[in-house]
């Protein structure tokens, strides 16, 4: 049978495992499902058509599956789907989706929301991810796996951040950031490739020499290219690696915003010798 604290205000209608855990002063609103193990704190707020996924905590003050903050909604059932082992901190707000975006906010497995930070509508988050304290989502941002976002960034509407992306602290990002890259900045521009990353999950020598390769032809404009013609060179040449075959696709794909450039400056000291 679930602990519910005699403070806390669960609709009849909601569904809550057994073991799930309500603590006191906490808000559940009738479309609302609680897996096994999902425990939220105190002063917490889970209403919407909203499904939180196994083992996952929810600290104190978070606001999680009201409707969005885009003044052409008009109250369709739209929905937000939390993962597994999430962990959701203090003052976290995640809304649901849109018409305009496929009525859908997720969020996947093993992501840490950090205190403050904000999901708005028809946002995607990928496993494996985290977004920093007071981290800014704007809606339809789309963060693939292992995305980590330094606090204080703000990611703006529509922007794709790919697999393994580091995002420096105090970012602002406006355009879409290839997957294994690192970028910083007010207006951030690409500062190199996410190299330790990469290395500390275990990636093999080959497939980091290969991104660097990859990283440098991509960029490298100075005999008049255009990008299509110099990621077809970067399929041929390199394709044989799954990492950079991830580059490929998420170029290819080609969101609603452009994608995130180098530096003169960072392209040459990121790239500077690719088989060290």
């Amino acid at each position: 049978m679930p602990l519910i604290h005699p403070t806390a205000i669960v609709d009849p209608a909601a569904r809550l495992a057994e073991d799930v855990k309500v603590g006191p002063y906490c808000l559940v609103g009738p479309d609302v499902h609680l897996g096994a193990g999902v425990e939220l704190k105190s002063h917490v707020v889970v209403d919407g058509r909203t499904t939180v996924g196994d083992g996952t905590v929810v600290f104190p003050f978070a606001s999680v599956g009201l409707q969005p903050q885009d003044l052409k909604y008009k109250g369709e059932p739209s929905r937000l789907e939390i993962g597994r082992n999430v962990v959701i901190r203090e003052h976290v707000t995640v809304n649901t989706g849109t018409e305009g975006g496929g009525m859908l906010t997720k969020v996947g497995d093993n992501v840490l929301l950090a205190i403050g930070s904000h999901v708005a509508h028809d946002v995607f988050i990928g496993d494996n991810s985290i977004i920093m304290n007071h981290v800014l989502l704007g809606g339809h941002v789309v963060i693939e796996e292992f995305v980590v976002v330094g606090g204080g960034s703000a990611i703006h509407q529509f922007v794709r951040l790919g697999k393994h992306v580091m995002i420096g602290g105090a970012s602002g990002i406006e355009n879409d950031v290839i997957p294994y890259a690192t970028a910083f900045g007010n207006r951030g521009h690409l500062q190199g490739l996410n190299l330790i990353g990469m290395k500390r999950r275990g990636f093999k020598r080959d497939d980091v020499n290969a991104v660097r390769h990859a990283y440098k032809l991509l960029f490298s404009a100075a005999d008049g290219s255009v990008m299509a013609d110099r990621l077809n060179a970067v399929e041929a040449q390199y394709g044989g690696s799954e990492p950079v075959r991830d580059i490929v696709a998420f170029v290819r794909a080609a969101g609603k915003r452009k994608i995130c450039q180098p530096t003169a400056e960072s392209l040459a000291a990121a790239t500077g010798d690719a088989d060290e």
